[in-house]
């Protein structure tokens, strides 16, 4: 499968300055930028950096980035599901992940989360995947946000649904850990009824239970 990526932006205007919102970023230009010290929701801002280049060197890799001058404020990512989790299993070329999607502190409230996923999707390649995300209430910024688990957790739904992502059902244990998880999930128009079922396969592995 080819992975090709077609580039988008677009500016927003907020009281700090412009905000451009773009990608896929090349690894070049990603290079050149900084990174917020607030992007710390994973690891320190450095070493996200690290993380973010070596998604954009992957093939199916893609980065879109919020930047205020030249630092990236914000940035969501995609690539193919980790070889430890079960959406690996079923070997869906057409299958890849939200991994993470993270704003600075001082650059929240403007929906710069929404327009990240605005821009992802404006790409005509997204209609050839299964975009899944799998949402963990322990990798909540409950804290810095002061809302608790069900509230972030319909703020997170509201913000995925921006790029089609929906509910979807799944029998994961890691995920039904917590009833405040989820896994959400987009159908690009040109995925086939095959990858769907396969995806359902993946999704429920211990139907006994059901």
């Amino acid at each position: 499968m080819r992975h090709i990526k077609t580039y988008h932006a677009k500016e927003i205007k907020t009281k700090q300055g412009p905000i451009i919102v773009e990608g896929p970023i090349q690894t070049n230009r990603l290079k050149e930028l900084h990174f917020h010290e607030g992007l710390t929701a994973f690891r320190p801002s450095d070493q996200q950096k690290e993380a973010l280049l070596e998604i954009s060197e992957l093939e199916e890799g893609r980065i879109i980035i919020a930047r205020y001058k030249d630092t990236v404020v914000g940035y969501v990512t995609f690539l193919y599901p980790d070889p430890l989790e079960r959406w690996s299993e079923g070997n869906l070329e057409n299958l890849i992940e939200l991994g993470a999607i993270e704003v600075a502190p001082p650059f929240r409230e403007i929906s710069i989360g929404k327009n990240l996923l605005e821009i992802s999707m404006m790409d005509k390649m997204m209609e050839n995947y299964i975009i899944i995300t799998t949402e963990y209430y322990w990798h909540w910024d409950l804290k810095g946000t002061g809302l608790n688990v069900w509230e972030y957790r319909k703020a997170m739904e509201k913000m995925m649904e921006t790029g089609g992502l929906t509910w979807v059902a799944t029998d994961d244990p890691e995920i039904c850990s917590h009833p405040a998880n989820c896994l959400m999930a987009r159908f690009g128009k040109k995925v086939n009824h095959e990858s769907v079922q396969k995806f359902d396969q993946l999704r429920f592995q211990n139907r006994f239970m059901y």
